[in-house]
């Protein structure tokens, strides 16, 4: 793993007892001594610390001052509202190619007179080129390299970067940036369990002193990715490279919620943004295939690239799982993929290929347990 880069944090996960693992060009923790599932539970019923420092953090600073201008610059990019974000609050995105497929998902957040933009780590390069190869003109793209980002989740997350700094009064999706003894905290009420929780991006000489304190608070364990994917899965959450990729629409991934009306065909900024053509065709008209949740019969788990097939003789398959696992806190496996339009309606009978053999399944509704946001 000579080749790969650490996260500053990188130490603290060894002296923790982590597992290391690559993970987008990274050595990160996989799991760390208490093991997937008692980390996944711990951070359904108490709070568990992410180190997802790999992710990439941006500044687009518009020119002429106006954080407007940033933002209808942005949206030539994205298929959604920006114009409209308000101060101190963030937006789940997409960027789209001219194919309509999805090039990355992201978090845009208006700080004021600039957006803050949180970009996956596998993606990273690459967003930040196409970001400086069509928003230079109007905006300053500004990489963040000196800056650890951590995520805490769980019920108990509040209360623990309380004790750091004033956090109680925000709201899901939430930003704001706040002083501690840890430096500027860039803190958003977000995060990718389905729990109430928080990102936090902290100065890179601060970040293990900052994790160490959040570790010292009440209820807070070191969380993995494997307890991190089987949480975003029973939260129903696409992973990117897995449930989304450059060949899906934001319409067969069923992302449309995230397009506002503005954006929309009729709407007062319709299209715009890469794509534009078939996405708002597909929104009108519908695709040939849809994301939807899936729960096996059984107890054996149908994992990505499971085929799909409409009857237990069909001799073509109409769909493949894209994420599977074991789902702690339903206590049944649980998958995620896509399925022929026709399969897509909650409560149908599908079958999957398991090692040869036809296991029945159901097309459910996700997310798979419900989420906890504070609203």
């Amino acid at each position: 793993m000579s080749d790969l880069k650490r996260t500053g944090l990188y130490d603290l996960h060894l002296e923790l007892g982590a597992k290391m693992v690559p993970f987008a060009g990274y050595e990160m923790p996989v799991q760390y001594p208490l093991g997937v599932m008692k980390e996944h539970i711990h951070t359904r019923e108490n709070a568990g610390l992410f180190d997802v420092s790999h992710m990439g953090q941006v500044l687009v600073r518009p020119k002429s001052g106006d954080v407007a201008d940033a933002a209808l610059a942005f949206e030539t990019l994205v298929p959604v509202s920006l114009l409209a974000l308000k101060e101190g609050r963030q937006r789940y995105a997409m960027f789209t190619n001219d194919a309509g497929g999805i090039m990355d998902d992201l978090m845009v957040a208006n700080r004021g007179d600039h957006l803050f933009v949180v970009v996956n780590a596998a993606c990273k390069d690459a967003d930040i080129a196409h970001m400086r190869a069509n928003l230079s003109d109007s905006c300053e793209i500004e990489v963040i390299g000196d800056r650890a980002l951590l995520a805490l989740q769980g019920p108990l997350a509040e209360a623990a970067l309380n004790s750091i700094a004033p956090v109680a009064d925000m709201k899901f999706m939430d930003v704001t940036v706040l002083p501690s003894a840890f430096g500027d905290l860039w803190v958003s009420r977000s995060g990718y369990t389905g729990e109430d929780g928080f990102e936090i991006s902290v100065a890179d000489d601060q970040a293990v002193a900052f994790a160490r304190a959040l570790l010292a608070a009440d209820g807070v364990e070191p969380i993995g990715l494997g307890a991190r994917d089987s949480l975003r899965l029973e939260a129903g959450l696409c992973l990117y490279g897995n449930d989304i990729d450059e060949t899906t629409s934001p319409i067969e991934a069923a992302l449309e919620w995230a397009m506002q009306k503005v954006r929309r065909k009729g709407g007062e900024r319709e299209g715009g943004f890469p794509g534009a053509d078939r996405i708002l065709n597909e929104l009108e008209n519908g695709t040939s295939r849809r994301r939807v949740g899936i729960l096996p019969d059984g107890r054996a788990p149908m994992r990505a690239h499971t085929m799909l097939f409409a009857d237990e003789t069909a001799a073509e398959p109409m769909g493949e799982v894209t994420s599977g696992a074991f789902g702690p806190t339903i206590g049944r496996p649980m998958s995620m993929g896509y399925v022929a339009t026709e399969f897509a309606e909650t409560g149908t009978k599908i079958y999957a290929e398991v090692r040869g053999k036809r296991l029945p399944a159901t097309i459910a509704d996700m997310p798979f347990r419900p989420s906890t946001y504070k609203r």
